[in-house]
């Protein structure tokens, strides 16, 4: 190979390594895959010794057979359901939120979640076919890796708040870009930062007082988040993102992943207490 030859080709290869890290930067940050995997995390460091061993039972054979394996696994649902059940996500679709905001953040099930299609009720079912040792290990694995998505799910305010879709229509420019305030919370607020050093800085945050307290409680989950988007200046007043509203928001949002990795370990360690203990 001549040397102009090899100068172009690792000229190109800087390139497409360039954009694929680029791509893998912008993925890494949405709610809806390191978030999700993040909140995982905390959850498996939190387990106890049953509850670990009962999630590495049931998730054998998964292709990564962790909690943080398989945290994206509901939401991949929509481009790869299994054979056995290609409606399932359909089906499922309404169970990764709940809209309370037209009700100052309160739960009434009739109206927020009938036929129990919201993410509340979804824990809640999920939770106890978990817990059911009557049940199969499939149905037993796939409540599992609905839990453990749905729990950082509900954490997300966004997904608390039907106004304007979740902030899916609220349109907004961010460093001369366009995008919506969904997309902000999902991954602008992180943009930058690794995703070690990211969940070294959660684990580090205390838990609030009240964590332990609503620890087993889809609802009270569900109603603090919405409490959230409530906040003054939560919505932009304009279309250009103020300047400070990422340094504002940004500790709002890491205190979210650790409360919610803590709820989903406070659930599982429940769920999959020894029989004899529960």
């Amino acid at each position: 190979m001549s040397d102009t030859l090899l100068r172009m080709t690792r000229f190109y290869c800087l390139i497409l390594c360039g954009a694929l890290a680029a791509l893998a930067s912008a993925d890494a940050w949405a709610w809806g895959s390191a978030g999700h995997r993040m909140v995982a995390a905390l959850a498996a460091s939190e387990l106890t010794p049953a509850a670990r061993a009962e999630v590495a039972r049931l998730l054998r054979g998964e292709a990564d057979p962790t909690l943080a394996g398989v945290a994206n696994w509901a939401d991949g649902l929509r481009d790869h359901p299994p054979a056995d059940d290609p409606d399932i996500a359909k089906r499922t679709s309404r169970w990764h939120y709940v809209n309370l905001d037209e009700d100052d953040c309160g739960y009434a099930p009739p109206k927020h979640c009938p036929d129990g299609d919201c993410v509340i009720e979804a824990i809640r079912r999920q939770r106890d076919l978990l817990a059911d040792r009557g049940q199969s290990d499939a149905v037993r694995a796939q409540a599992l890796k609905f839990l453990v998505h749905f729990v950082g799910d509900v954490h997300q305010p966004l997904h608390t708040f039907g106004r304007d879709k979740g902030g899916n229509t609220f349109q907004l420019q961010v460093d001369g870009r366009g995008t919506n305030l969904h997309a902000l919370w999902d991954s602008g607020l992180f943009a930058g930062l690794g995703e070690r050093p990211l969940l070294e800085t959660v684990q580090r945050l205390p838990l609030p007082t009240d964590a332990a307290a609503v620890a087993g409680d889809p609802q009270a989950w569900a109603e603090a988040s919405c409490r959230i988007v409530l906040r003054d200046g939560f919505y932009p007043r304009g279309a250009k993102l103020p300047a400070g509203y990422v340094t504002q928001w940004r500790p709002v949002a890491e205190q979210q992943l650790r409360v919610a990795g803590h709820h989903l370990a406070a659930l599982l360690n429940e769920a999959l207490a020894a029989p004899t203990a529960r």
